[in-house]
């Protein structure tokens, strides 16, 4: 029997690994840009910075000390210099993965930091392994700009498990529309109409605006901004303006809303602002061929005739008066329950030439 070598006994002290096996080893050098440690077998390993952290300019020397234990994992026995080549970051993200899994599998919410904005979404870390969230599944809204995310820990679900094809895929959309879901639940079970509700413009558009009543919208429509006219509402409401809103009417989940408060109904005391015989004055709002819409008040329009605006004949109202013009004249028909007021300049003309008469 042949007796073995020093070098043969050597290598047999030494256990034997293979590419793919995970070991346990102690750090007995680090340097910057990687690890060199001590895991039994004849050749030292070595871990790379891009095989220990995603961070690209990393300092390993203020990440790991010797004499640090560590489990890797073997990518190559001989790296071709006689050393064997290690992973720690692969290792932990196949544990992420198997997180991950379980996550899936459980519909568990996740929690963790945004490390990158891509083009079509979000990237986010879940023990090294990385969740792909699209822009469509980042939030219940549209956002054109997902920067603000850059850092920000959220709430998530796995929707998508699928490493082979390295698909994992996060949803954070649908844990909002649930949320909101249960907000809008709670809203409506308390909600009443005629009630007053603080709210926040969300959304202003030609015909209205959208108000965040605390996670359910409700729409201002522009008849119902003022008890006047409204001719714009992107000039008279701003995005992220708080606003007291009165709750119009209901509707399974539609709330309509109103800025038509009861105490300030123009209309209120109309028997004594506009009684009959009353001489008021207002602004010429409109004009049509049998007449011109005076504006008393805001949300308070009389009807000038034709007839009415002068003791000489008058073809056109627009022949002798214009849109803004400064009017006076007397209240000769009130009609409260149909909100209608007549008015004649014409009256006026005839009492003061009556007056004249008098005197003369």
């Amino acid at each position: 029997m042949s007796e073995l070598t020093f070098e043969q006994m050597l290598d047999e002290s030494f256990k034997t690994i293979h590419n793919g096996e995970v070991v346990d080893g102690t750090v007995i050098d680090v340097k910057p840009d990687e690890i060199i440690l001590n895991i039994g077998y004849k050749a030292d390993g070595i871990i790379t910075r891009s095989e220990y952290t995603n961070e690209s300019n990393a300092d390993l020397t203020t990440m790991v000390s010797v004499g640090d234990a560590m489990t890797v994992k073997v990518l190559k026995v001989n790296d071709g210099e006689g050393q064997v080549l290690l992973t720690y970051k692969r290792l932990v993200a196949e544990k992420g993965n198997e997180r991950l899994r379980e996550a899936f599998e459980n519909k568990e919410v996740l929690r963790a930091p945004v490390t990158q904005i891509l083009g079509g979404g979000l990237s986010v870390v879940v023990e090294e392994a990385r969740v792909f969230i699209p822009a469509s599944l980042v939030s219940d809204t549209y956002e054109k700009d997902l920067s603000k995310y850059q850092g920000q820990e959220i709430e998530f679900v796995i929707s998508e498990f699928n490493p082979r094809r390295n698909r994992i895929i996060g949803d954070r959309r649908q844990l909002l529309v649930a949320a909101r879901a249960e907000k809008q639940k709670e809203l409506f079970a308390r909600l009443q109409i005629g009630d007053r509700i603080e709210g926040v413009v969300k959304n202003v558009t030609d015909f209205g605006a959208f108000i965040d009543l605390g996670g359910v919208d409700g729409l201002l429509h522009i008849s119902e901004m003022s008890w006047g006219r409204v001719e714009n509402p992107k000039k008279v409401f701003t995005v992220g303006e708080n606003l007291e809103v009165l709750v119009k009417d209901i509707h399974e989940t539609k709330i309509a809303l109103s800025l038509k408060f009861p105490e300030t109904n123009p209309w209120a005391n109309a028997a004594d602002d506009f009684a009959v015989g009353n001489v008021v004055t207002g602004r010429v709002a409109r004009m049509t061929d049998f007449g011109a819409f005076v504006e008393l008040a805001p949300g308070v329009d009389a009807l000038l005739h034709v007839s009415q605006i002068s003791r000489a004949h008058v073809e056109k109202p627009a022949d002798v008066l214009s849109v803004g013009q400064e009017i006076t004249a007397k209240v000769v028909d009130l009609n409260e329950s149909e909100k209608k007021i007549s008015l004649s300049i014409k009256a006026l003309e005839m009492a003061e030439a009556s007056a004249q008469e008098e005197e003369e």
